[in-house]
């Protein structure tokens, strides 16, 4: 796999990869449309459903679609919900670009994945073309996306809860019943002390922070090139695959009982995603990577939900 020639600047420490040739562009720009259109229907569909005081339905979804040309305008409502959670997405991805510019990695910039779901999208990723052959480095990259998204999304929730308000029963009706992550739930207690989960309708934008928080929970998973992997790898070393191999299985085991989504995560992260390269550089990490660690920890707990989705009655 060719990788991009890396230039570094005098008097400066760390190294920077010349950026991707132009002609390659223009798919992270149609991806991104794409993406921003998708999520802008279900932003919409789920302003709708919040106005009404119902949960969101696929309904909603279909509808926009087949009025679409003849109501251009509806798609004014949905803005909120994608350009909040593309900016979350956008956020962990740059996170994990600029730290592997920092350190003269060739890297893509963000793919993001549309896609006819619950919010639009599959999310985003780069690509990573060069090896990592430092601890230091893999662990710097594999943190610094989980960080900055979970910074940016901070105060999306903070906005959008204090948007929700309390409706009976809300969270128990319609098609789907979306689980609550513990940092969630925190901030809903302090808008509404003593209330329960399933009683506070959520608007757009705090369903954008929840699915910032999914995105977190799931790449800071300890398995495999998660983000979660890459951080056990550079400090656990030669006990990565038998320590991912250990949590892969806890998935497989939860699943039948919470949900059973995580039993194709776990078959696919225990048979696809083991390998890791080789570092090379085997310096210690440091303390501040160490309490960055522990922070990666309080992150994946504060954003991890047992049943993320389930089927409604």
């Amino acid at each position: 796999m060719s990788t991009s020639p890396s230039i570094r600047l005098p008097g400066e420490p760390f190294y920077i990869a010349r950026a991707a040739p132009a002609r390659r562009v223009w798919v992270h720009v149609l991806l991104l449309a794409l993406t921003f259109f998708s999520t802008t229907v279900v932003g919409a569909g789920l302003q709708i459903a919040f106005a009404a005081g119902r949960t969101p339905r696929f309904e909603d979804q279909y509808e926009i679609y087949v009025h679409l040309f003849s109501s251009p305008g509806v798609l004014l409502l949905g803005l909120p919900f994608s350009l909040t959670l593309l900016t979350i997405l956008l956020a962990h991805e740059m996170g994990h670009y600029l730290a592997c510019r920092h350190y003269g990695i060739d890297a893509t910039l963000p793919y993001f994945l549309p896609a006819p779901t619950l919010i639009g999208t599959f999310g985003a990723f780069i690509r990573i073309k060069s090896p990592i052959y430092s601890r230091r480095q893999l662990f710097d990259v594999g943190v610094a996306g989980p960080i900055a998204g979970f910074v940016t999304l901070l105060p999306v929730l903070a906005i959008g809860i204090g948007l929700s308000h309390v409706q009976r029963g809300i969270g128990d009706q319609g098609e789907f019943v979306f689980g609550t992550p513990l940092l969630l739930r925190f901030a809903e207690l302090l808008a509404f002390p003593r209330v329960e989960a399933a009683d506070i309708a959520l608007h757009p934008l705090a369903r954008a922070a929840w699915f910032g928080l999914l995105a977190t929970a799931l790449n800071l998973l300890p398995i495999g090139q998660l983000d979660g992997g890459h951080i056990l790898y550079a400090i656990a070393g030669a006990w990565h695959k038998p320590l991912s191999r250990f949590f892969a299985l806890v998935l497989a085991v939860i699943a039948p009982f919470t949900w059973w989504t995580w039993l194709g995560w776990a078959g696919v992260l225990f048979f696809f995603g083991m390998r890791h390269p080789t570092i090379c550089d085997d310096s210690p990490l440091g303390l501040t990577r160490g309490r960055l660690a522990i922070a990666a920890v309080v992150m994946l707990v504060l954003s991890f939900t047992l049943v993320p989705v389930r089927a409604g009655f």
